[in-house]
This record gives structure tokens, sequence and C-alpha cells, in this order.
């Protein structure tokens, strides 16, 4: 009996070491799986959306024709060369333009951009170069929801109250515009050169004859958000000069948009025998003004009509003559040596819209094409349509545009364009009108013509 159990367990022992593995050697390991492929980056969208809320119909309908085409125009040409290549996906992305129109009208701005990125589902927004009343709400609702926005320039001042208004500040919207009087920080590439303010462009211009006038100005403007702030800010600037703005304590030249009646503030303006008026405001309202100045008799030597005087077909809609000796501040014009993309250049953008529409320049489309360089550039280097990636991509912006050099401010986010002063005069061209370079600060930009001075009103 005890030698069956010793045998038994004997077995049980030799059974466990064979099956652990133990009775022999472990076979030496073979050589390593060879690696497979490697995965694929995800498929992502396929196309890049961008929404553009701008005022194709209303008072502010000569902005949006230009400000379209332009970024039209950038959209076809970045399509051309497949798209923008997004490093995430691995390759180019096609980029489509959704265009809504907000019919100059404050209210409808907001709901439109928030069905752009709720309906549309776009990535990116562009803001259109116009009064900052129609740029607020883009800026907000693109905050809300984190979509990086390139706005296409503008009043720095004014928009900038208006983003420190909030809190936190914008921190998605990157403004490409002018500034009414304030320098260009120190570091900047731009810091202490003149012709980056309008107080450069529009008193440097003035001063070219101030001399020959009493020194007397009528400001005026309209009482909204543009206006008021041009308004708060211009006559001590013409005082510092050393001109004379009159009916300033009492608000005179200040009044409600879509204003009929004037006579009373160009009376006023007579009484205080006024040789130069200077303001900003809509091109219809500055149209119903001007007309009305010439029925009472009211014939000033210089005029400066901010915004009213960018576009033809506005001008134009003034009738007779006019338009003429009307002076503006200019941000584009087809001599810029910038590049666009592709073959793209500003002559060669003038010349597509002067066959595709046989209109004359708008210089909107300059500013229309540019703002969406920078956000092509901003996708491409962040790889990502992430809108914080892409939103830092934009902080870090730094490149020539076909409307110059784009750097931000990281303080403001605030890219500041220069500026010179046009003077609309009679031309033998098909159009009649033509918007003269007068007065420039740049070498870059040099005058094209002289001004009319004083404006003849035979």
């Amino acid at each position: 009996m005890k030698n069956f159990l010793l045998i038994t367990v004997v077995v049980v022992v030799m059974l466990g070491l064979v099956f652990s593995g133990c009775a022999k050697p472990a076979p030496a390991p073979g050589p390593a799986p060879a690696p497979g492929p490697a995965p694929a980056p995800p498929a992502g969208p396929e196309e890049i959306l961008i929404g553009f809320p701008a005022p194709l119909t209303g008072d502010l309908a000569g902005f949006g024709e230009g400000l379209v085409y332009g970024a039209q125009a950038a959209t076809d040409d970045i399509n051309k060369q497949g798209g923008v290549y997004v490093k995430a996906y691995d390759r180019k992305l096609p980029v489509k333009l959704i265009v809504v129109d907000e019919e100059s009208d404050t209210v409808k701005t907001g709901t439109l951009t928030e069905s752009l990125i709720l309906q549309d589902k776009v990535h990116l927004l562009t803001t259109p170069d116009c009064p900052v009343f129609l740029q607020a709400p883009v800026c907000s609702v693109a905050e809300r929801y984190k979509i990086p926005n390139v706005v296409g320039g503008g009043p720095m001042e004014t928009w900038g109250a208006m983003r420190m208004d909030v809190t936190p500040p914008w921190q998605y919207s990157w403004f490409c515009g002018f500034a009414i009087a304030t320098p260009v920080p120190p570091g900047d590439f731009r810091s202490g050169k003149p012709g980056y303010t309008l107080k450069d462009t529009y008193l440097n211009a003035m001063d070219m004859y101030g001399d020959q006038t009493n020194r007397q100005v009528g400001v005026f403007a309209s009482d909204d958000p543009d206006g008021r702030g041009w308004y708060d800010l211009f006559p001590s600037l013409l005082e510092e000069r050393g001109y004379n703005p009159v009916g300033i304590d009492k608000r005179l030249g200040l009044f409600p948009p879509k204003t009929t009646d004037y006579s009373s503030v160009i009376r006023k303006f007579m009484d205080n025998n006024v040789e130069i008026i200077l303001g900003n405001c809509s091109a219809p309202d500055f149209g119903t003004f001007w007309r009305q100045c010439h029925t009472e008799g009211f014939k000033p030597k210089m005029v400066f009509a901010s915004m009213a005087g960018l576009f033809y077909t506005d001008v134009a809609s003034w009738g007779g003559d006019l338009p003429n000796g009307i002076c503006c501040e200019l941000w584009w014009s087809p001599l810029f040596d910038c590049p666009g993309i592709g073959g793209t250049t500003p002559q060669s953008l003038w010349e597509r819209w002067n066959a595709e529409t046989g209109q004359p320049l708008n210089v909107g489309i300059g500013h229309g094409y540019f703002p969406m360089q920078v956000l092509f550039d901003a996708v491409e280097r962040a790889g990502t349509l992430d809108g914080d990636e892409v939103n830092k991509a934009l902080s870090e912006t730094d490149m020539d545009t076909l409307n110059y050099r784009v750097v931000f401010d990281p303080e403001t986010q605030v890219s500041v364009i220069p500026l010179f002063c046009g003077q609309w005069q009679k031309t033998d061209k098909p159009w009649i009108w033509e918007d003269e370079i007068i007065f420039s600060e740049h070498d870059f930009m040099p005058a094209t013509g002289e001004m009319i001075f004083p404006i003849p009103y035979d």
C-alpha cells in the first residue's frame, strides 16, 4: 500500500513537470512581427466653410458688393491650388465661402451669424470692412461659439472700445484697420512712421491749402457708434493743428442717421463763415446733406467726407457734379506692390473686377480678399480646424497680403493698415468720376494727382 502511494505521487509530480514545461528548455524566441502600416489620418471634413455676413443691400451696400467679390476671388484662387493644406488630415481641403445679406441692419447681423455657425456649421468667419455697429454682433457671436474671425477694416478706436466693453474682451476676433489718432505702439515695424492714422492723412492733406482758408471747420457725423467715435476725437486734433472747429460744445453737426433736413446745421456753418467741412457718415446721408448745402448756397473750399466717399456707386448716386472735389480716406489701391494667392496681384484683381462687372474700381475688393489670405495662412500653420489652435495661429500672424503686411498687436488684436487721401475728380473714362490719390506719406504709394482747390461750384 505504501509502495502504491509512493508510485502515485511520483507520477503526479512528473506529469506536473512535463505539463509545466520544466521538463525541457523553453524554445528560443522567434523574430518580432513586421510592423503594420501607420494608421491613416482622420478623414476630416470635405471642405473648409467660411461664413461672411455682408451688407449687400441697404444704406451700406456699397461696402458689400466689392468686399464679397474680393473674398470670393481669394476663395477661387486658393481652390485653384487644391485648397488649404491641413496637416491633421494630410491633404488639402477646398474652401467654400457662405455669404449672407445682413441688409445693413445690425439687428439681423447677429442672428444671421449665429445661423452660419449652428446651421451651416462654418469653421471660420470674416467680418466686412464697414461701420463697427455691424461688426460688433459678428464679433460677439464669434466669441460665444469660439469661432476665429478676421475683421477686414474700419477705425480701430471705435472697434477697440466695443471689444473692451465686454468682459472678457473678445479673444476670437482679429482686426485689420486704420487708426484715427492712436499711434502705433513701440516695437511694431510701423511705429514712428507717418501715414497710419487718419490724423496724419487728413490733416496733412488739409495743411497743403489750410493757409488759403480762414481755418473755420464745420465737423459733421452721424449719431451712431461709428460717427460718435469720430466726432469725439477729431475736433481736438483740429485745434492742435491750428484750426477752429465750430459749435462742438453744442454738438453742432452731430445728427441722427437718415436725417432729411440739415438746414439748421448748414445755416450755423454759414453764420460762422465755415470754409472747410470734415466728417463721417453714410453715403446716402452725406448725399442728402451735400445737396442741401448747394441749395442753401453753402460753398466750402475743402470737403472731407469719411466713409461717404469711399465707393463710386455711392458718390455717383448723388447726381450732377456733387462728387467733384470730395476727399476721403483710401486704404487700398491696385498700385500696391503686394502678393495675392498664386499669380494674383492688386492690379490683376482690379482687372478681373472690371472685366466681370464692367464697373470702375471698388476698393472693397482688396479688403475682401486679404482677410481670407490671413485665415488660410492661420489654418495651414495651425494644421487643424480646431478653433483654439487656429486662433492661436492668428495671434502669431506675420505675412504679406494683398493689403500690405499683417502683424497683430497682442494686446489690442489689431493690425494697422496704411492710409492715403483721395479726391473725386472728373475723368474722361466711361465712369466719369475717379478717386485720385492726392496725398500720401508712403514711398510705396505715391500720389497720382493734385488736389482740386478750392472746390469749383460753376
